[in-house]
């Protein structure tokens, strides 16, 4: 059976507040088990970000890039990632007349 990441899906919480990644989610962004994620909350959501491995962190001081490039570019990633789930929460949520 295929999955589509972009599908929304239902996972329980555990009574130690504990709840599982699906394994598409995993594998598609890079998260190993066991592994760590970022936890914050960002308007009314809760949001999961790999932590950066070392090898992503790779060459982050060298020469070429100025101090803020690493933390622009991440924050051009987040901005694009939010403009992609505002959007989808507008498809599956239209705000039009109810």
């Amino acid at each position: 059976m295929a999955c589509n990441t972009n599908d929304p899906t239902v996972v329980r919480v555990s009574q130690k507040g504990q709840a599982t990644i699906p394994k598409p989610l995993r594998e598609k962004f890079g998260i190993e088990t066991p592994g760590e994620v970022f936890v914050y909350e960002e308007g009314n959501r809760i949001i999961l970000e790999p932590v950066p491995t070392p090898n992503d962190l790779h060459g982050i001081h060298a020469s070429d890039h100025s101090s803020g490039d690493v933390l622009d570019r991440v924050r051009e990633i987040t901005d694009e990632e939010q403009r992609h789930e505002e959007e989808r929460a507008e498809r599956l949520h239209p705000s039009g007349d109810e």
